[in-house]
C-alpha cells in the first residue's frame, strides 16, 4: 500500500478533528475524504454533461418554452 504525506492547514486540522471526534482515525478520515472528493468531482462533471445535452436538445428547449408560456398565462389570469 502506498503511503502519502499531508501537510494540513488550520482549516483541514479542524475538519480532521471533527472526523476523529465522530470516530474515524486520521488514516480512515483521509481515505474517505479523497474518495468523497473524487466522487463529487465526477458527479459535477456528469451533471455538466447532462446540462449540455439538455441545452442541445431543441425539442426539450421547445417544451420548456411551452411550459413557461402556459405558466405565464396562468399567472396573468389572476
Amino acid at each position: 500500500m502506498a503511503a502519502i504525506s499531508v501537510r494540513p492547514d488550520d482549516e483541514a486540522l479542524r475538519a480532521l478533528g471533527q472526523l476523529e471526534a465522530a470516530g474515524l482515525n486520521s488514516s480512515e478520515a483521509t481515505r474517505r475524504s479523497i474518495i468523497d472528493s473524487a466522487s463529487r468531482l465526477h458527479r459535477g462533471k456528469a451533471l455538466a454533461a447532462e446540462v449540455a445535452a439538455l441545452e442541445a436538445d431543441e425539442a426539450d428547449r421547445r417544451e420548456m418554452r411551452d411550459v413557461a408560456a402556459v405558466m405565464e398565462n396562468l399567472r396573468a389570469a389572476r
